[in-house]
């Protein structure tokens, strides 16, 4: 019996999927498989993962929003501790949904999985005191391949939860607060530009 739900095309955008893992606990605890190729392939998603990555990141922390220029890697993302809001941005330039977002709140408790194919941005914003990040790559990482664009860009319009400030015309994080605690962003995450100034076709 397989182990999994997955909910495909969510917010219309065609190969997004929220999957979520059958749990079974009792007085003890609980188990569950947090990953079985058996259920993914039954379930039609046939992608071959080989490296895994897990960070950790405290309150208000925002990374994001990356993509891979050459190497692009499809993601399956979750959250083992805390709470995290993971958000997609299609940047298939032959998608009827280019430039449209998606996000979802994964949490330790939820226990749900985002699946995130090639050819998309891809950030998160930290709402928990901490939070413990693991995702699968379906390629490994290449230095220097990873490209960008603005967490707050107007024109893509991300609606991140528990986020206060002012759009100032930058990614910069000053003046921005999430639940009352500044933004964290990377000096290169406060860099990007919008979409329209980093994709020209």
């Amino acid at each position: 019996m397989r182990q999994i739900k997955v909910e495909r095309n969510v917010g219309g955008i065609e190969g997004l999927c929220i999957i979520t893992p059958s749990v079974h606990g009792d007085s003890r605890g609980y188990f569950m498989e947090t990953y079985s190729q058996r259920d993914m392939y039954e379930a039609g998603i046939d992608f071959v993962f080989i490296q895994d990555n897990q960070s950790g990141s405290t309150k208000g922390v925002l990374r994001g929003l990356h993509f891979q220029k050459q190497y692009p890697q499809t993601k399956l993302v979750r959250v083992i501790k805390g709470s995290v809001f993971d958000v997609a941005v299609d940047l298939r330039k032959e998608s009827d949904t280019f430039g449209k977002w998606y996000g979802v709140e994964l949490t330790e408790d939820n226990k749900k999985q985002f699946l995130i194919p090639k050819g998309f941005a891809h950030g998160f914003l930290v709402l928990s005191d901490f939070a413990e990040f693991c995702y699968k790559c379906d390629d490994f990482y290449h230095p220097n391949d990873e490209g960008g664009m603005a967490w707050n860009d107007p024109e893509i319009g991300i609606m991140w939860p528990e986020l206060e400030g002012t759009y100032q015309g930058t990614a910069s994080a000053e003046g921005y607060t999430v639940d009352g605690s500044p933004l964290k962003l990377s000096d290169k995450d406060q860099k990007w530009m919008g979409i329209k100034d980093t994709f020209t076709f």
